[in-house]
This record gives structure tokens, C-alpha cells and sequence, in this order.
């Protein structure tokens, strides 16, 4: 009888866990049936599977420099985010996690309270520097903008999950004679793996669909593909089509991201902790 219950209960759970995964999938599915589709067929009559599906739409994503660029400019200031919210973030946390100092709270604190303000108070000030140091519209302006909000978000990260590892660790280097760049970059910052997947994901997430600073800093040359996709409205209406391989080509960037980082980002979030 028992048993009886228990399989009931299990089909159950797997028929409701069947349900949620195609509800989760159901999206990415009409986006890539779209993508495939011409706008006659997008706003004609309603199909499940696309009746005439081509490549045209990614055709014009990869022979028109509009598409072409703008998908570069994305990836770069994304780049130049990631890169220097980790390089910063690592000996911040780190500083946090081990020693104690005058105001290392209000400090903190006050890391996390960039994180408070949303991004359009910070639009007018951002433009005004970037204009008047010749940087706007280019990828290093929205990359160092970005900074602003995913390095406290990194270092606060990153701190609870150097916290969690014992300073024994740090003695034991001092014991065995390793200076501190040794010990930090060949036992610490490995041993911190999972952490440092953790906060590339979140920092390369935030930058890669961020929008509003995005479309302010930049004009021509630097614009990302966010915002050409924001410009796909014509004298003839939307381009459904484009627009939606569009949003197909900016899923693969983050795809190819959790590929290459799954196994840190299983040990963090399984392991690591966050304050």
C-alpha cells in the first residue's frame, strides 16, 4: 500500500516537472520557430511548427554591418566589464573575508548600496564625463559604466565565499614559506573556483542585457545589440523575423558562458554562500 502511494506520488511529480520544463521551453521554441519565419508567415494564420522555414532572417544578421558590429561592440564592453570586475573584485573580497579595519562595515555596506540606485540616475552624470573625456560611443564607456554596479555585486560575492574557506589555509602557506602572490594566485584563488564562476556569470548577465546605459552612451560606432534590436521598426511595421533571430543570436553568448563555466557554477552555488 505504501508503496502504491509512493509511485503515485513520484508519477506525479515527474508529470508536474515534465509540465514546467516544456512551460520553460515553450518560449525558447516559438523564438527559434519565429526566427525561421517570414513576417507574411509570423502574422498569418497560427502554426505550431513553421510551414516554410528558411535561414534568411540569420542571413541578414550576418551579411548587414549593422547586425554584425553591434553584436561585436556587445561582446567587447562585456569583455572589459567581466574582466575588470573580477581583477578588482578578487583582492576587495579578499581584503574583506581575512582582515579587519576602521569602517570595513560601513564600507561594505556602502559597496552595496551602488547596487541600491537604479541605472537611470546615474544616465546625466555618465554622459557628461564620457562627453567631456572624448570617450562616448565607444565599448570602453558602457563597459566602465557597468563596473559601477557589478564590481560590489562581485566583491560582495565573492566575500562570502572566500569567508566560508578557513584562514588556516592562509597560515599553513605562511608555515610552509609561500610568499603572498604564490599563496593568492595558486592556492587561494583555485581554491575559490566555484565562487569566481558564480560572479562571471552574474557580472557577464548584467552587462550582456543591460539596456539603458547601453543605448545613452553610445550613437553609432559603439552601438550594442540590444539597442539594434530596439530599431527594428520600418515605414512597413517590425521585422518579427529579424528581430527574433536576433534574440536567438544573443542567447548563444551566454549558452556558450554556462558551458564553460557549469561545473563552477554547480560547485558555487552548491558549496558557496553569499552574505
Amino acid at each position: 500500500m505504501i508503496n502504491s502511494i509512493d509511485n503515485r506520488s513520484s508519477k506525479v511529480a515527474q508529470t508536474v516537472l515534465a509540465i514546467y520544463c516544456v512551460y520553460l521551453a515553450f518560449p525558447l521554441y516559438w523564438l527559434l520557430a519565429i526566427s525561421v519565419q517570414q513576417n507574411a508567415d509570423i502574422t498569418g494564420a497560427f502554426s505550431i511548427l513553421p510551414q516554410e522555414p528558411s535561414l534568411e532572417n540569420f542571413m541578414e544578421l550576418w551579411t548587414n554591418p549593422v547586425w554584425s558590429r553591434s553584436f561585436i561592440n556587445s561582446l567587447t564592453y562585456v569583455a572589459i566589464n567581466t574582466i575588470l570586475s573580477i581583477s578588482l573584485a578578487l583582492p576587495a573580497a579578499y581584503a574583506f573575508s581575512r582582515y579587519q579595519f576602521l569602517g570595513d562595515r560601513q564600507l561594505f555596506f556602502w559597496l552595496l548600496t551602488n547596487r541600491m540606485a537604479p541605472p537611470a540616475v546615474f544616465l546625466l552624470p555618465f554622459f557628461q564625463l564620457y562627453s567631456a573625456f572624448g570617450l562616448f560611443d565607444t565599448p570602453l564607456a558602457v563597459g566602465l559604466a557597468h563596473c559601477l554596479f557589478t564590481i560590489p555585486m562581485a566583491v560582495w560575492i565573492l566575500e562570502g565565499f572566500m569567508s566560508s574557506i578557513p584562514k588556516d589555509l592562509d597560515e599553513m602557506a605562511k608555515v610552509d614559506g609561500h610568499s603572498f602572490g604564490f599563496f593568492f594566485f595558486r592556492i587561494f584563488i583555485p581554491a575559490n573556483w566555484g565562487g569566481i564562476g558564480v560572479t562571471i556569470f552574474f557580472c557577464f548577465m548584467f552587462s550582456w542585457v543591460e539596456l539603458l546605459i547601453a543605448r545613452t552612451l553610445t550613437g553609432v560606432e559603439a552601438k550594442p545589440i540590444v539597442v539594434t534590436m530596439t530599431r527594428t521598426i520600418s515605414a512597413s511595421g517590425i521585422d518579427w523575423g529579424v528581430l527574433a533571430a536576433a534574440g536567438v543570436v544573443t542567447i548563444i553568448p551566454g549558452l556558450i558562458l554556462v558551458w564553460f563555466v557549469r561545473k563552477r557554477l554547480i560547485q558555487g552555488f552548491a558549496l558557496g554562500r553569499v552574505k
